[in-house]
């Protein structure tokens, strides 16, 4: 009996997939593009029905960050890894170590072209173990000289971005007494809640995790079970989890004005982006929003500016997502056409100039 893929197209340079000699594990390193540089997208642990869907995941994960990277206005290419773990596997510490000295050699065979970093599933921790055997990982620990966690700014760059689309469908960014549905309670979704809640937002948060239900107490927030958030009357409903949550069922069903959230590849297919519209439901682009962690790495790498510097471009996410929805709407295409649209612009004249920086 044979497995069938769940793989998208096939842009990419070059896919690197090994099983790890000292863990046993699948890995898979997707360079999709270094058009505009050396490739950057972080490292993903997570478990897989079957190793194919882990490879499914780099290929479309990659070829997202070439999007944002080129959106962000970075001299980056995109690219994305997954350790993927089989059904029920818990990994100890000898043998989480073992996979992330793994994905070091796999990302060192591509000689530069791609850089590796957290994502979920992966700390700051682990990268400290990938840079013992390749230099091409940014995000490493604080303690150790390195730019620490990029939530902070991933979380910054929602935020504004959230602002800028309730300006599009309520005439105000303030978000006092808007209801705001957050699904995902992670490193940047708890943030951005408890960012919302010191701002009087009218919060309905949930998580798979059901010890995330303290923060909502804490923050005087609503609790959806899992599953239903979607049928929660919002004003912003914010993907925060893992992708492909925005089904043709949940779409159809989805209480709210507009979407807006961290999430990559929040549409389980592209076609969502016209079905949200169908409904009259503004859709924000993932990879416009959720751009903050990628530029804070990418520049905190290459030493341009200050912190302060590259927070301020961060805040800037949100006047990109302005402008994304001006041309949407001159054009009559969606915000994720336009986006597309604008990335693959800067992309095919092969230059630094920033299609979209802030």
């Amino acid at each position: 009996m044979t497995h069938t893929l769940p793989l998208p197209d096939f842009t990419h340079e070059r896919v690197e997939v090994i099983t790890g000699r000292r863990s046993g594990l699948f890995i898979a390193v997707a360079l999709h593009s270094s058009v505009l540089g050396s490739a950057l997208g972080g490292a993903r642990l997570w478990t897989y029905p079957h190793w194919s869907d882990g490879l499914g995941d780099a290929l479309r994960l990659s070829a997202a960050m070439t999007l944002k990277n080129a959106a962000a206005g970075l001299d980056a290419g995109g690219g994305k890894s997954v350790i993927a773990l089989p059904p029920g596997t818990v990994l100890d510490a000898d043998r989480r170590r073992a996979a992330f000295l793994d994905l070091g050699d796999a990302v060192e065979s591509l000689h530069g072209l791609y850089r590796t970093a957290e994502d979920v599933g992966s700390t700051t921790d682990d990268m400290l173990v990938v840079s013992e055997r390749t230099e091409h990982v940014v995000g490493l620990p604080d303690a150790v000289g390195g730019s620490g966690e990029p939530a902070g700014p991933t979380s910054l760059g929602v935020y504004e971005s959230l602002r800028a689309t309730l300006e599009r469908v309520t005439g105000s960014g303030d978000v006092a007494g808007r209801r705001i549905t957050i699904s995902g309670l992670g490193q940047v979704g708890s943030r951005l809640a408890v960012r919302l809640s010191a701002e009087d937002a009218v919060l309905t948060v949930t998580d798979v995790n059901p010890a995330k239900r303290d923060l909502a107490s804490e923050l005087g927030a609503a609790w959806a079970t899992p599953g239903e958030e979607h049928l929660v009357a919002s004003d912003v409903f914010v993907p925060a989890g893992i992708g492909g949550l925005l089904t043709d069922e949940v779409i159809d069903a989805l209480d709210t004005r507009a979407v807006c959230g961290p999430a990559n590849n929040p549409l389980a297919d592209r076609s969502g982006a016209e079905r949200l519209a169908g409904r009259g439901i503004l859709y924000a682009p993932d990879f416009v929003v959720n751009a903050g962690g990628v530029i804070y790495l990418d520049l905190e790498a290459k030493r341009i500016g200050t912190r302060g510097e590259i927070m301020d471009r961060v805040a800037h996410i949100g006047d990109t997502l302005r402008r994304v929805f001006d041309e949407a709407d001159e054009r009559g295409v969606t915000a994720l056409e336009a986006a597309e649209s604008l990335a693959a612009q800067r992309l095919a004249a092969r230059t630094s100039s920033p299609a979209l920086a802030g």
